[in-house]
């Protein structure tokens, strides 16, 4: 039975596929750890979920999916053009990932970022009553929560950025930045990935919107925010279930022989893996192993650097960039230093099944994650459970600018990414570290990560929001 405070979740993209089944086409819920880690609250509520559809065009009709309302936002060709790929992703994406890339700025972007964000607070509106809890999310919705409070002031209202909020003197560009800081000062609760994020908001706030108070509760327009980190997490029992199945044993077993080549643990595995983007490090990532085998220390006998790049926005004509380099550098390191039946770096380039990457991550001796820039990385909270009651413990190589090097930083190889010399020694550490030590730091890690989960990360933000 529904209860009176019902939760709306507000994001992007809905909770729910199109896909066809026996020539009919149905809706299916979408994988992933947030959908997953809010379902529970929404069923029990009875509650809604406000998103696109991912299909340009007009918005199919409000329907009931698992005990779920969805309410999905129609979002026309032209502002998925500057909405989405322009505003969103060519100029909030690389602003907030330290400027990794130049972000653009357009006018004739922002004023659709605004419609679309009217367009998801009127939805949410339509959804919501008196008393009921609105979770807004992520950067493509920040003029959302003030919109919201606007039309329904009887409301609470949280929002949670999943990406890194940049400092002061990066978020300064933002010709916006009034407005977008506005926006997201309609919360009661602004939610961020680390610490440093939510102090970077605060003061931003101070500076450019006229409010005043701490770094963690602010005062605007007579209205009272909280500022505070909740750091996201994993779906725990889930990689646990998966990782101890006998398929994905059987399939860890196969991979270690594959790219051993000829016996199995004959050559350390290496692995990577990101989705195909500028702020993942990629490219740094190859040329310090590349560095490695130049220096002699290891050769392609005794490792391999395995490499999954999810494609992501191939139509952007960075990102086409991104990838033609990254397989020209791929291509010079094999044609270098590979040998017969021995390649140095296995390259693929396309999304793994779930199973299929909880196999990888067996698979691995070493996982490298080191992006220039994250909100979180769950790969690499992933890749430490999915070494649970596996004999061979693995070594995660951490970038110190991935959110999650807060927490696990005690266990993993901490690294500046933008350093190809000291990346190429920190995996020559990883690759000859004693099997003790690999053992005591993943003890460290896997206590690390087990403290909280994405349902505690989702219990905690809600219970802070409705208290």
């Amino acid at each position: 039975m529904a209860s009176k405070n019902r939760l709306i979740v507000v994001a992007n993209r809905l909770p729910v596929n199109r896909v066809k089944k026996k020539g009919r086409l149905a809706w299916e819920t979408s994988p992933g750890g947030l959908v997953s880690a809010l379902k529970p609250f929404l069923t029990e509520t009875g509650g809604s979920w406000v998103g696109w559809g991912g299909s340009p065009g007009k918005a199919p009709t409000p329907f009931t999916h698992e005990n779920i309302q969805i309410r999905p936002v129609s979002v026309t060709a032209e502002q998925v053009e500057k909405f989405y790929a322009g505003f969103s992703n060519a100029t909030l994406w690389p602003l907030y990932h330290d400027c990794v890339r130049t972000p653009q700025f357009h006018r004739r972007w922002w004023w659709p970022y605004v419609d679309v964000n009217r367009q998801f607070a009127e939805a949410a509106a339509a959804e919501a009553k008196p008393g009921d809890t609105v979770w807004v999310h992520d950067y493509q919705l920040q003029l959302v929560p003030a919109m919201l409070r606007e039309i329904m002031p009887d409301v609470r209202i949280g929002f949670f950025l999943h990406i890194p909020f940049p400092p002061l003197e990066l978020f300064a560009q933002l010709p916006w930045r009034r407005e977008i800081l506005t926006g997201i000062l309609g919360a009661d609760i602004a939610g961020f990935q680390t610490p440093q994020g939510a102090r970077n908001f605060s003061a931003a706030c101070k500076r450019y919107a006229e409010a005043s108070g701490t770094d963690t509760k602010l005062e605007h327009r007579g209205h009272t925010v909280v500022s505070k980190a909740f750091p996201i997490s994993i779906d725990i029992e889930n990689v646990e279930q998966a990782v101890t199945s006998k398929e994905v044993i059987d399939r860890a077993e196969e991979l270690r022989k594959d790219f051993a080549s000829k016996r199995a643990g004959e050559r350390k595995i290496l692995l990577g893996v990101d989705r195909l983007d500028y702020t993942k490090g990629i490219e740094i990532r190859l040329r310090a192993y590349e560095e490695l085998l130049r220096r002699g220390a290891h050769t392609v006998d005794d490792c391999v650097l395995v490499q999954v790049a999810v494609p992501s926005r191939e139509t952007v004509g960075e990102y086409a960039e991104l990838r033609a380099f990254v397989e020209r550098l791929t291509g010079r390191i094999n044609g270098e230093y590979g040998q017969a039946g021995r390649t140095a770096v296995h390259y693929f380039r396309r999304n793994l099944d779930y199973k299929e990457l909880m196999a990888f991550y067996r698979a691995a001796d070493v996982m490298l994650v080191t992006p220039l820039r994250d909100g979180m990385n769950l790969v690499a909270k992933e890749y430490v459970i999915a070494k649970t009651g596996e004999e061979r413990a693995g070594t995660l190589v951490l970038s110190e600018f991935a959110g999650a090097a807060n927490e696990l930083g005690g266990g993993a190889l901490l690294v500046n990414p933008h350093d190809v010399d000291g990346l190429a020694a920190t995996m020559d550490v990883s690759i000859t570290m004693p099997e003790s030590e690999v053992q005591r730091r993943m003890g460290l890690l896997q206590r690390a990560v087990r403290k909280n989960d994405v349902y505690g990360w989702a219990h905690g933000f809600l219970e802070a929001l409705r208290s």
